[in-house]
C-alpha cells in the first residue's frame, strides 16, 4: 500500500506537495579565538606541553606562542568554532589545574 509505512501512519510520496527543496542559507558557524593568559606561576615547559597536546601546536609555533603569552600578557591558541574553542578550554583549566597551575584561557569572537 503506498503511502503508509508498517505502523499505519501516513508517509508522504514524491509528488504529494512536500517541499523538495529549502530555501535556506546555511551560513559558516561563527569563529572564535582562544586566548591564554599569562600568569607569574604556570611554567613555560607545561604551556608548550598543553599548545602541543591540546592545541596541536608544533614545537617551534607552541614556544613562540608561549613567549607571546609571557611576553605580551596573552596569545592565540588558535580559531575554532564556539562548541571546540570551549572544549579546549574546559581541557586546559582542568589540566591545569590538575597540575597545580592558574593557567587561564579565554576566547572571542573572531
Amino acid at each position: 500500500m503506498q503511502g503508509s509505512d508498517r505502523l499505519g501512519e501516513y508517509v508522504p510520496e514524491f509528488g504529494d506537495g512536500v517541499a523538495t527543496e529549502t530555501e535556506d542559507e546555511v551560513k559558516p558557524p561563527s569563529m572564535f579565538r582562544v586566548l591564554m593568559h599569562n600568569d607569574d606561576y604556570t611554567t613555560m615547559e607545561f604551556v608548550v606541553s598543553v599548545l602541543m597536546s591540546v592545541f596541536g601546536k608544533e614545537a617551534e609555533d607552541a614556544v613562540r606562542i608561549m613567549l607571546n603569552v609571557h611576553q605580551k600578557g596573552v596569545g592565540v591558541c588558535g580559531v575554532y568554532t564556539e562548541d571546540i574553542a570551549s572544549t579546549k578550554i574546559a581541557t586546559v583549566h582542568a589540566r591545569a589545574q590538575s597540575a597545580g597551575y592558574p593557567l587561564r584561557c579565554s576566547m572571542e569572537p573572531e
